[in-house]
């Protein structure tokens, strides 16, 4: 009997636990490139990329290939027990890949969450200091560590304390709602130099392991630093030997135009966490950085049973694979100036739009009740993203009040596809503003 969306609904609902969310009632039966196809036949323009997972493309040529051929050989071992070639050789493109210039080490886990409390975890070896240093409208994951350092209570955290020891938030740069009040760039970046006052009036410098920063805040909003602001930062930590994590989980694997996100602001993290789309729709996720701190941690310190899965680490070296000679950074780039120009139309015509901000292609509109007043249009940019599903077109909503969308469509996207996205959206502003 064929399988439908409703029936399978019926199904999950009494299978599936009520705390895993869904953004509405539909299965995907197939995917390819920047669409996928519902068991009701329906073709969805896809904007969400598996939450930044498929920059590569759905079911992506050269990453199907790697899964097969490697499915053939060996499906698992454990790492720890029966080495294989395919974890050395992730290990290192990822050393070769990466930013700085320094000698690098790298380890692999399963999610974004589990690469960050890695990174925690070796970062407070190798410093001897316990505290950690997080920001405003960050998120890290879903584990106790992770889920602390994330900032939004609901519905990441809420219930779920208590939370976990040593976490510290302090402001983000969020320029277009400025928690000092500033305007940019008269106010010098004075949210980065806050960061000292920090260390008198919230932690003192010799207590903190690291700091912990997304390049662009994913779920916190896309909210995009200033050219300043993670080279102070930067220098801040090494001031007082403090390290310096990047988390580049949704950022990073040519999501802004370049490999790693940071690349835009010329800063080398001291360690760099790496999830999403690195497997190219298979789950991995790593941490690399210098080799001094990634070894300080005694042998049996890392790990896990999965960690660098042989076919995840087959999928994610083609996939980087993918990325670095198929064109695809270069038509990240291309993209990102193309969706720049059709936001900043939009933006023209539906005053909803606060903001536009973001690097590369990944990139957010921000949408407020009145642009003086920037009073955040919750509603509207729910039922934004409700009208969109409803006509074909899978877009995310993220940001505190859930008022900002995010474009994360795999970097594949053809000209045809965008341009019936961009259409889909643009009638969704017009019917929600009506």
């Amino acid at each position: 009997m064929p399988q439908t969306n409703a029936a399978l609904f019926e199904r999950r609902k009494k299978a599936v636990a009520k705390g895993v969310s869904n953004i509405g009632p539909i299965f995907v039966d197939h995917a390819e490139g920047a669409a996928f196809v519902d068991m009701d036949g329906r073709e969805f323009i896809d904007f969400a990329g598996g939450i930044g997972v498929v920059n590569v493309g759905h079911c992506n040529t050269k990453v199907v290939d790697a899964i097969k051929e490697q499915a053939d050989k060996l499906l698992h071992s454990c790492f720890h027990i029966a080495m294989y070639e395919g974890y050395v050789a992730l290990a290192e493109k990822l050393v070769e890949i990466s930013p700085g210039d320094f000698e690098k080490r790298a380890a692999f886990f399963n999610s974004g969450a589990e690469a960050v409390e890695n990174a925690v975890k070796i970062s407070r070896c190798a410093s001897g200091k316990p505290g950690v240093i997080v920001f405003e409208n960050s998120f890290h994951g879903r584990t106790l560590l992770t889920m602390t350092m994330t900032s939004k209570v609901k519905p990441y955290k809420f219930n779920f304390g208590p939370y976990a020891p040593e976490v510290y938030r302090m402001i983000s740069a969020y320029c277009y709602r400025c928690p000092l009040g500033k305007e940019y760039p008269a106010c010098e970046c004075a949210c980065a130099d806050k960061l000292k006052d920090f260390f008198i009036s919230n932690a003192a410098a010799e207590n903190i392991a690291c700091l912990i920063a997304e390049p662009i805040l994913g779920e916190g909003g896309f909210i995009t630093p200033p050219p300043e602001y993670f080279p102070k930062l930067q220098q801040i930590c090494k001031d007082n030997d403090i390290i310096f994590v990047v988390d580049e989980v949704q950022a990073g694997m040519g999501r802004t135009g370049t490999m790693f996100a940071m690349e835009h602001w010329g800063v080398a993290a001291d360690l760099t966490t790496v999830a999403k789309s690195m497997g190219g729709g298979m789950p991995i996720s790593g941490v690399v950085g210098r080799a001094d701190i990634m070894d300080a941690p005694h042998p049996g310190g890392l790990g896990g049973t999965y960690g660098g899965n042989p076919v995840s680490c087959a999928a994610s070296l083609a996939a980087i694979d993918a990325l670095q000679n198929d064109g695809l950074l270069d038509r990240a780039k291309e993209l990102g100036a193309d969706l720049r120009s059709r936001f900043e139309a939009l933006q023209k015509k539906h005053p909803i739009i606060g903001d536009i901000r973001g690097k590369g292609p990944m990139l957010a509109l921000e949408m407020v009740e009145d642009p003086t007043t920037k009073e955040p249009a919750t509603a509207k940019t729910k039922a934004l993203t409700a009208y969109c599903l409803e006509h074909g077109l899978i877009l995310l909503s993220c940001g505190n009040y859930g008022n900002v969308i995010r474009t994360l469509m795999p970097l594949v996207i053809t000209e045809e596809q965008l341009d019936k996205g961009m259409a889909i959206l643009d009638a969704g502003l017009t019917a929600v503003c009506a």
